[in-house]
């Protein structure tokens, strides 16, 4: 009898164990004290009622909060911050889930400046927008008055919930501060009143596990929950279905950095800083029918349409392309197998230094840039980016109409750039580093298609303006790329992603 006691005794141990390394932060839980029903919630009656949602438990797909950390320890912090937060993971499994998100608060934002803290804003929102739930959107998106409840600092949430999925009130913990930097501590719960804020009870909804701790579902006159074996069939919420589009994110990391991804993402690190640094001088020294090859071989994958499409004709010509990296002025050049003149607003004299190609810097003068442009264009072929800045996602940005009067004909050159563990572009970090990161991903990718040429002089004449000719082009690259054109702008991005309008000194 006693070994079978031992027996049962291990094999619960086992299971115990075995759940803590399967969802650490879901641990030593009280029992509830609620009797919740856990039956659907009928969507139709919810228009006019206020719905307190619990944000780990009843919109993500995802109850663990550590990939949010592990971004912040990277993109906010430093590398070193979070390879701290990995090697605390095991700690973690271990401990309740009160006492691991102090610990993750404490490593993640100690001596950060509150002033500068854009992650919130700039990279989280689109790591928790591809882990929403569909199933969670659609009652958060049927609900009159939105209330939603996470474990995670306000700084982390609130900005991703209010602009991305309008929600009214964002019931979160504040950071402490000293002197302008985050201490790492948060502050004791101190929730507002949901009779205060919307004068009437509330219906919650949330996760069978967590959701009834929190004292705001006291508030709540019903509350529906999911299991955890629900949340696994949820679907992820499409693209199209997103309240507002995601546009602009910044940050380096193109993963989720969830503990076993961020693990193989420092195993690759050393190997990516020594192929990077290879293939950065295979690309710069050598000449392209002999570096493309090597680049292929270490896992460069490149691939083009058209690259003839302007050929027999000994006229100069002027490239108009879409803008993904820096890198893109060296892939049509490669492509092409001739060098081309760049002309480009803000570029580190590193990347100057080491670029393959001329490159000339622009003055955001409209007539000085245009006499450049057309005396560098006389001098051969040459290379524009009008949309100004960079765009990671299936977007383009509004095309500057200048390369539209320059001159009688252009080619448009559709680029697409793919990558799996690191983005080669930023808005608030080290532009030199861009397209090292890029080249430091195991399979870079880059896809060209050189379309038809267009006779901008013609259809200027024609039209009498050079903005609808931009429009023009703009609308025949999006339509070759499957992107979707925007009027959106250099200043939109920087004014969202780093607080300021783009005109900035370039980190060197």
């Amino acid at each position: 009898m006693a070994s079978k006691a031992f027996s049962k005794s291990s094999l619960s141990f086992y299971r115990s164990l075995r759940c803590r390394l399967a969802n650490p932060l879901s641990l030593h839980r009280s029992e509830l004290h609620l009797k919740p029903q856990k039956n659907h919630l009928s969507l139709c009656h919810l228009h006019d009622q206020t719905l307190v949602l619990d944000v780990e438990g009843g919109l993500l797909r995802s109850s663990s909060t550590f990939p949010y950390f592990m971004l912040v320890a990277l993109e906010a912090g430093c590398i070193l911050r979070g390879l701290i937060l990995l090697l605390l993971y095991p700690l973690l499994c271990c401990l309740s889930q009160e006492v691991g998100l102090q610990i993750m608060v404490l490593v993640c934002f100690l001596g950060i400046r509150k002033q500068g803290f854009m992650a919130g804003i700039a990279v989280l929102p689109k790591h928790l927008l591809e882990d929403v739930g569909l199933e969670g959107f659609e009652v958060l998106r049927m609900a009159g008055k939105k209330v939603c409840v996470s474990g995670m600092p306000s700084v982390m949430v609130e900005g991703f919930l209010k602009e991305y999925l309008e929600v009214d009130l964002v019931a979160a913990r504040e950071l402490k501060v000293f002197h302008g930097y985050y201490t790492g501590l948060m502050e004791e719960d101190s929730y507002f009143s949901l009779e205060n804020a919307f004068g009437e009870e509330a219906i919650g909804f949330g996760s069978c596990i967590k959701s009834p701790q929190h004292q705001l579902f006291s508030h709540c006159k019903e509350l529906q929950l999911v299991t955890d074996a629900e949340k696994k069939k949820w679907q992820r919420l499409p693209r199209e279905e997103y309240p507002k589009a995601m546009v602009f994110h910044d940050g380096r990391m193109a993963f989720r950095p969830t503990p076993m991804a961020t693990l193989a993402m420092f195993v690759w690190f050393p190997f990516g800083v020594s192929l990077s640094i290879l293939r950065t001088i295979v690309f710069v020294f050598l000449p392209y029918t002999i570096s493309i090859p090597i680049g292929s071989a270490t896992g460069v994958t490149n691939r083009v349409l058209n690259p003839h499409a302007s050929a027999g004709d000994r006229q100069h010509k002027l490239y108009v392309c879409n803008h993904r990296t820096l890198l893109d002025p060296v892939y049509i050049s490669a492509m092409l197998n001739k060098l081309v003149v760049a002309v480009t607003y803000s570029v580190s004299p590193i990347t100057e230094a080491l670029s393959p190609i001329r490159t000339v810097r622009l003055t955001r003068n409209k007539e000085e840039d245009r006499r450049r442009m057309q005396r560098l264009l006389s001098q051969g072929d040459l290379v524009v980016c009008p949309e100004g800045t960079t765009c990671r996602e299936p977007y383009l940005l509004r095309f500057s109409p200048l390369f539209a009067e320059l001159a009688e004909e252009v080619v448009p050159v559709a680029l697409a750039a793919r990558v799996c563990m690191f983005y080669g572009t930023t808005a608030s970090g080290f532009k030199f580093l861009d397209s090292f990161f890029f080249l430091m991903n195991p399979r870079p990718e880059y896809h060209l298609e050189f379309l038809q040429k267009i006779p901008t002089g013609c259809l200027r004449r024609r039209s009498g303006s050079s903005y609808e000719v931009a429009n023009l082009v703009q609308r025949e690259i999006g339509s070759a790329l499957g992107f979707q054109c925007t009027a959106l702008t250099r200043k939109d991005k920087y004014v969202i992603l780093a607080g300021n309008e783009g005109i900035v000194k370039t980190k060197t």
